[in-house]
């Protein structure tokens, strides 16, 4: 990006730590080969995961197990022409060791529609890219009126 673009990229840790603030995010996977986006609430499992939960009978989780997606949180405020956004694409797997489903029914994110049963599918951060949107600056880095 251009140091004048009005823009500034984040860092790993910098997108994570931004990413545990936000309550939704989108998923994108493939669904009958087309692109596809759902929203979603989700909880960070450390620097290296991100962890919905959801109903063992989700076409969600037919869709996304074993499978490459991206994953995107962001945060905007378009009065102020500011905010940030941040991408994670990385391996889907429903978790079924028993002992890490428990230890994730206590720590892991709690879904909005409970629908017993229920697992959690987690998504390898292998690639954290962001951006942040600089805040009364053009894309050229003129200033804008307040």
């Amino acid at each position: 990006m251009d140091s004048n673009d009005g823009y500034r990229e984040l860092g790993r840790q910098e997108c994570l730590r931004l990413m545990a603030k936000a309550p939704i995010g989108r998923i994108v996977y493939t669904r009958r080969a087309l692109p596809a986006v759902l929203p979603v609430n989700f909880a960070l499992d450390g620097d290296d995961a991100i962890l919905l939960r959801t109903s063992t009978a989700s076409e969600l989780v037919r869709a996304i197990d074993g499978a490459v997606v991206a994953f995107e949180a962001d945060d905007v405020d378009a009065a102020r022409h500011s905010g940030w956004s941040v991408v994670v694409t990385g391996t889907a797997t429903v978790v079924t060791d028993p002992a890490e489903h428990e230890r994730l029914a206590r720590t892991g994110p709690v879904s909005w529609v409970p629908a017993p049963p229920e697992v959690f599918v987690r998504i390898e951060a292998e690639l954290v890219t962001g951006r942040e949107l600089v805040g009364g600056r053009t894309l050229y880095g003129v200033d804008l009126p307040a």
